[in-house]
């Protein structure tokens, strides 16, 4: 009785992991990009949401229960994206293979809306299409005001959901300008990959101590309230120094031709 108890329990903490994933380890969104997970590795989802595939580097959200909707939209307005902008520049799902180090059947599956991506591989491929990272998972918004639900939150994470992206801007087109709220797991370190040339950082601190470390540049710790502006085009770092959960919030610019 015991042990059929226990395994209750297991799939009822499965069901509520499950519904609690916008993206599988993905991407992003800053951000949220970062440096764990190559196509091929342990930070890839090899399935549809809805199917959970825990190899390595499954994402975990940070934020309880997004709607049906928003994890179903999902994959498919990332296929959707990733089809026109490589369709309308002209390059086989092989060209842009060899272009973005991403496998030609990752792509096909991406494009399918039978994989989600990890954060640092969306960033491989929005980089090979010279596009913002956004440009990727962008959807039709109706003109007016536009509210975003913290539920319907559009969540990219990595290293098993240590660190998260939430765009706090509607996906609707191209933008040279993004928002997001980051969190880092309490000690964890993630690594960025270089973004677009021109791309800048701006960050604000809003809970915890972290350090940002960008190229060849002295490491700068920050404090709540703190903030820094830094050159995203080459590989980061940011560290959360304490033993709780950092949250930052985060604006990215884009150079006028990124976009």
């Amino acid at each position: 009785a015991a042990e059929a108890a226990a395994g209750d329990i297991r799939r009822t903490v499965a069901k509520r992991h499950l519904r609690s994933f916008l993206w599988r380890d993905a991407a992003f969104l800053a951000l949220a990009r970062l440096g764990v997970g190559a196509d091929g590795g342990t930070g890839d989802i090899r399935c549809a949401l809805g199917c959970f595939m825990s190899d390595g580097n499954v994402a975990s959200s940070l934020d309880a229960n997004p709607s049906p909707d928003a994890e179903q939209d999902l994959p498919a307005v990332l296929g959707r994206n990733l089809r026109r902008l490589r369709t309308s520049r002209g390059h086989s799902l092989e060209r842009l293979a060899k272009q973005s180090g991403v496998s030609r059947a990752m792509l096909g599956q991406i494009e399918t809306g039978k994989s989600v991506p990890t954060i640092a591989l969306l960033w491989k491929v929005a980089n090979a299409l010279h596009v913002p990272f956004a440009n990727l998972l962008q959807a039709d918004v109706a003109r007016g005001p536009v509210v975003l639900r913290q539920s319907d939150a559009k969540l990219l994470s990595s290293s098993q959901g240590q660190f998260t992206s939430r765009a706090l801007f509607p996906f609707d087109g191209s933008h040279q300008v993004e928002f997001y709220e980051l969190r880092i797991g309490p000690l964890h370190r993630e690594n960025a990959e270089a973004h677009a040339p021109g791309t800048r950082e701006n960050l604000f601190v809003a809970k915890g101590v972290v350090e940002i470390a960008a190229g060849s540049d002295k490491p700068q710790t920050l404090t709540e309230g703190d903030a820094i502006v830094f050159e995203a085009d080459v590989p980061h770092v940011y560290k959360n120094l304490v033993a709780s959960e950092a949250v930052l919030y985060l604006v990215m610019t884009y150079a006028d031709d990124a976009t």
